[in-house]
């Protein structure tokens, strides 16, 4: 029996404290309570391995009386990192006695549960603790995947009229974490899956709807971020060709600007010559030829604009 409110969270820096029916969540151990969690506990070392491995895949294992489940699950990196999302193991040991699980990182998963989920219902068979664990998971990944949409729908605004490759590389960045995203969960699936049919979590009636919920959570979170990253895919793409556009654009308007510019340079050139010209000594010769000047390249910028020219 777990008895509720006992959960000794945990960080590299603080004691082990274990009694008997409560939930350990451990962070980041040190070697310390590594020790003591595999004599006391009877946890074998390599479960511990791979629950602090970061790059284990989603997985089942048994050693006895004690199973190890490994759960892919979403993590929110600071604003400077190169990746905003990825997804980080989280190991959950059973034993006769405990659940406890083990992450490298103080992810939102388990504090939420461990805050917003304290009823004795959730809290009276470690399976159930289990089951939720995965269900809040899913709800992890949906969360995130529509915090993405929303970045990306405020970069699509800048990125209409933009010249620079910044927003691309910001669009890439949310491009890395769908795919972390969707190959984490189409691996939690597959271990579902086998949870599902070898009914390891299904101890109540209830069970084996929960984990149907979980199921389906999962798979409509997989959708979302197969059909976000999809999308953002070929936004990337069609942005790329609309810069390449854009600066198209500027380099037709500085073209045209610049010929426009040649006819009176052209003329002035002429008449600025130190030799006899034609009319050099009419008391107008400066104002006709200035007014040649303008009046050709006024006729060459109607021109451009009748062809629809530098947007064209």
């Amino acid at each position: 029996m777990i008895e509720p409110r006992e959960y000794p969270e945990l960080d590299a820096t603080r004691t082990l404290l274990l009694s008997d029916g409560c939930w350990i969540n451990v962070v980041d151990p040190d070697s310390i309570q590594i020790e003591t969690l595999q004599h006391k506990l009877g946890i074998p070392p390599i479960f511990i391995g791979h629950a602090l491995d970061i790059d284990e895949l989603a997985r089942i294992e048994k050693d006895g009386a004690t199973t190890l489940i490994v759960l892919r699950i979403p993590h929110a990196q600071d604003a400077a990192a190169t990746v905003p999302y990825v997804t980080v193991p989280l190991g959950i040991i059973l034993t006769n006695q405990h659940i406890v699980t083990v992450c490298k990182w103080n992810t939102d998963v388990v504090q939420d549960l461990d805050t917003s989920h304290t009823n004795e219902d959730m809290l009276a068979n470690p399976e159930r603790v289990v089951l939720q664990i995965l269900l809040r998971t899913a709800d992890q990944y949906l969360a995130y995947v529509r915090t993405i949409n929303i970045a990306v729908d405020v970069l699509e605004g800048r990125l209409q009229y933009s010249l620079r490759n910044r927003e691309v590389l910001e669009l890439l960045k949310y491009q890395k974490s769908l795919t972390h995203f969707t190959t984490a969960l189409q691996m939690n699936e597959i271990m579902l899956e086998r949870l599902q049919k070898d009914a390891l979590l299904m101890q109540h009636p209830e069970d084996a709807e929960l984990i149907a919920d979980v199921l389906t959570e999962i798979r409509q979170a997989i959708t979302m971020a197969s059909v976000a990253s999809n999308i953002l895919s070929q936004m990337m793409d069609a942005f790329a060709s609309i810069i390449s556009n854009n600066l198209n654009v500027v380099m037709k308007f500085l073209a045209v600007f610049t010929i426009v510019l040649t006819f009176p340079t052209m003329i002035a050139s002429f008449y600025g010559m130190n030799v006899t010209l034609p009319g050099q000594d009419a008391p107008l010769a400066f104002v006709v030829t200035l007014g040649v000047s303008l009046g050709v390249s006024l006729l060459a910028a109607v021109i451009f604009w009748k062809k629809d020219w530098p947007r064209g």
